[in-house]
């Protein structure tokens, strides 16, 4: 190895321990704050007498907090850089985990849920925006794959490792160790990642949030994407928990047990997503068509839990798990639409409605489970179906929308094969007309 080479692995590893690891430690910590409700759901309804309801919205207020935040954190990360930012918000964060170790009502929960909501808002673009300032180009994709895999990571300690944590420590003692350590994250970025210069955005003016807004490719996959992403974020951070315990009948070692199976899997899934993705379009397949195949396949697992199909359940809630990370999917989509100037703010939007609607879609679970009572405190199997359709007719709806095009050029086919019908010269015209409308439609 010469010296120049060995001069830049040198440098490679000292920015991977100054700049790449903190912020991954960030961003695992805002993954571990997202999930571990689903595990200490039973304890904040026991000890601090939270309904469905509350629980939901408690739950949920995260996913609220965090989308409406998107934004004006990453003008922040633009305007200040990662460092700064993300170790201001990280002690905000630790603050939270703090109050929520001591509330003692709903609302002082609430607020310390939405506290660190805020908290962790910027740890997955405070991440990528470093890799981008300190590395290089080439190895941006292959990083940011690794900063999403590791801090998934996060999912995987609130099952089995945060379980025998509680065995001994309680869930108010755990949360003084999560806001001590989510502080000592903050001081670490301050003091060990180095700053780094702030280059402003060389976009034209055309490339603003409104050519977004009213982009029609935009709203197209959208919707799809918001309800099937944040639906499994929904499901995963809270839902799948009383679903196993209630419906499934399992203990707790076999629920934690299916709760660290799925948050493996999520691990896992952005990888698997992006390596399918890079080699799959080598064959033609566009990026739409893959995430219009990751919507049915999730709609699909939900239905198998609705209808009781008689499958290992481990089975339909892996399906689920690996959805949460379909993003990789969708942000490819958004990247065949969009010129690399509005593809950051694309991406900044689309997740915003991703936090949104896993906000709206674990408040709405939990008001309509509220609506059945309890029987030796469970609910009954009707209670989680209801709810869990409501869901996937939406994500129908959305998946109809998405391949309206598809639809319409499959109907301009059909009217175009010849039959041994009878035809109008009015028919002709009519359907010439309707395709040509519908070609300009396929070209969102």
């Amino acid at each position: 190895m010469s010296k120049k080479a060995g001069m830049q692995v040198t440098r490679t590893w000292r920015l991977t321990v100054r700049v790449f690891l903190p912020f991954a430690a960030g961003y695992y910590l805002s993954y571990l704050f997202r999930t571990i409700n689903a595990l200490i759901v039973s304890d904040l309804s026991s000890d601090a007498g939270l309904g469905s309801a509350n629980l939901g919205l408690l739950t949920s207020v995260y996913f609220l907090v965090f989308a409406a935040a998107q934004i004006p954190v990453g003008i922040l990360l633009d305007r200040f850089g990662p460092r700064r930012v993300q170790s201001a918000l990280l002690w905000f964060a630790a603050l939270g985990a703090g109050l929520f170790a001591v509330s003692t009502g709903f609302l002082s929960f609430l607020i310390a849920r939405a506290m660190i909501g805020l908290g962790v808002a910027g740890a997955l673009t405070a991440g990528l925006k470093s890799i981008i300032l300190w590395f290089p180009r080439e190895r941006v994709a292959l990083l940011n794959g690794y900063m999403i895999m590791l801090g998934s990571l996060g999912a995987v300690t609130a099952t089995v490792p945060v379980e025998h944590l509680l065995a001994w420590m309680g869930w108010r003692q755990l949360f003084e160790v999560l806001a001590a350590a989510t502080g000592a994250t903050a001081i670490l970025i301050y003091v060990v990642v180095p700053e780094q210069r702030v280059i402003p955005s060389k976009a034209p003016a055309s490339a603003t949030l409104g050519s977004v807004f009213s982009d029609r490719r935009f709203w197209r996959i959208a919707p799809l994407s918001a309800t099937c992403v944040g639906s499994a974020w929904s499901l995963q951070g809270l839902w799948a928990s009383p679903w196993l315990a209630d419906v499934e009948g399992l203990d707790r070692a076999g629920l934690v047990r299916q709760l660290f199976i799925m948050s493996i899997v999520l691990s896992g899934g952005a990888w698997l997503f992006g390596m399918t993705i890079h080699h799959v379009k080598r064959t033609g397949l566009t990026a739409e068509t893959i995430f219009a195949m990751v919507a049915v396949l999730f709609i699909a697992a939900e239905l198998a839990l609705i209808l009781r199909v008689p499958l290992p359940s481990i089975l339909p809630w892996s399906v689920v798990a690996i959805i949460g990370t379909a993003t990789v999917v969708s942000f490819a989509v958004i990247a065949d639409y969009f010129p690399s100037e509005l593809a950051g703010r694309a991406n900044g939007v689309l997740n915003v409605l991703h936090f949104g609607w896993a906000f709206l879609a674990q408040y709405a679970t939990g008001l309509i489970l509220e609506q059945w009572s309890t029987n030796d405190g469970h609910r009954s199997i009707l209670a989680y179906q209801v709810a869990f359709s409501l869901n996937v007719a939406l994500q129908i709806a959305a998946l109809v929308w998405f391949g309206l095009p598809w639809i319409q050029s499959f109907a301009c086919w059909m009217k175009s094969v010849p039959s041994t019908m009878p035809v109008s010269a009015f028919d002709v015209v009519e359907a010439s007309i309707f395709c040509e409308q519908s070609d300009g439609e396929v070209e969102w």
